[in-house]
C-alpha cells in the first residue's frame, strides 16, 4: 500500500519526502538535474563533436598514419577507466598547471566562464572514453561501407568526389548505427556521472544518489532511479524518431 501511494504521487510529480531531511524530493531533484544535465550535455557535445570529424578523416585514408594514430588513441582511451582519467586530469590540469578547478561548481546564472571552467574536467573525463568508442565504431562502419557497398561504387562511377561520397553517402548510412550506439550508451553515461560528480564535488543527481545510498534514504534513491530510467527511455525514443528524420522511408504508425 505504501508503494502504491508513492506511485500515485509520482504520476502527479510528487516523489515523496526525504527520510533524512524531511524535505520534498521533487524540488531537490530538479535542482540537481540541472547540474547533471549540463555535465552530460557538455560530454555529448565534446565526444560527438570530436568523434565525427576524426572518424571521417580516418576513414578517408584508411590504414594511413592518421588512421593508425586515431585507432591507437581510441584503444588507449577505452583501456582507461573514467575515474582514473578524472584523477589524472585533476593532477595535471588542476594541481600541476592550475588551469581548472579541482572541485566545486559555479552555477550558470553566476558566471558563464566559471560554469564552463568548473565542468571542463569532469566533462572531459566522461567524454574521452565515449569519443574513443564513437570514433572506433564510426570509422569501422565507414570503411566497411566504402569498400563493400554497391551504392558507393555507383556514386564513384557517376564521378562523385571522394569527400562527397564519404560525407553525403557513407556517413548518412553510418549515422543510423551511431545513433543507436549513442542511445544505448546513455545508461553507461548516467552511471559514470555518479562517480565523476563525487570526485569533482558536483551537486548533481549522481552525488545525490550516492549520498542517499549511504544514508539509507530509500525515497531519494527510488526517485533518482525513476529519473534515470525516464531519461534512458526518452533517449531511446529520440533515437527511434531520428531514424525517420534521416531516412524518410521509415515511418511509425499503422497503415
Amino acid at each position: 500500500m505504501r508503494y502504491l501511494q508513492w506511485l500515485c504521487g509520482a504520476v502527479t510529480g510528487d516523489l515523496g519526502n526525504s527520510v533524512v531531511s524531511g524535505q520534498p524530493v521533487t524540488p531537490v531533484l530538479a535542482e540537481r538535474l540541472a547540474v547533471t544535465g549540463q555535465l552530460v550535455g557538455m560530454a555529448f557535445v565534446l565526444s560527438l563533436g570530436l568523434a565525427i570529424p576524426v572518424a571521417l578523416l580516418a576513414a578517408y585514408r584508411p590504414n594511413r598514419l592518421f588512421d593508425r594514430f586515431s585507432m591507437l588513441v581510441s584503444i588507449t582511451g577505452l583501456s582507461v577507466a573514467n575515474y582514473v582519467l578524472a584523477l589524472l586530469l585533476v593532477l595535471l590540469f588542476a594541481v600541476r598547471f592550475s588551469l581548472f578547478p579541482a572541485i566545486g561548481f559555479v552555477p550558470l546564472s553566476e558566471s558563464v566562464t566559471g560554469n564552463l571552467h568548473s565542468l571542463a574536467l569532469p566533462a572531459v573525463a566522461i567524454a574521452f572514453p565515449l569519443f574513443c568508442f564513437y570514433t572506433r565504431f564510426l570509422r569501422g562502419d565507414l570503411v566497411d561501407q566504402l569498400q563493400g557497398e554497391d551504392y558507393i561504387t555507383t556514386a564513384r562511377a557517376k564521378g562523385v568526389g571522394p569527400w562527397r561520397v564519404l560525407v553525403r553517402h557513407a556517413f548518412r548510412n553510418s549515422s543510423f548505427g551511431l545513433i543507436t550506439v549513442v542511445g544505448l550508451n546513455l545508461g553507461t553515461l548516467i552511471g559514470a556521472t555518479v562517480i565523476i560528480e563525487q570526485i569533482f564535488a558536483l551537486p548533481g543527481l549522481g552525488q545525490l544518489l550516492l549520498q542517499a545510498i549511504n544514508t539509507r534514504d530509500f525515497v531519494v534513491v527510488q526517485a533518482c532511479v525513476v529519473v534515470f530510467a525516464v531519461i534512458a527511455v526518452l533517449a531511446n525514443l529520440l533515437a527511434d524518431l531520428l531514424y525517420a528524420v534521416l531516412d524518410p522511408r521509415i515511418r511509425y504508425g499503422s497503415r
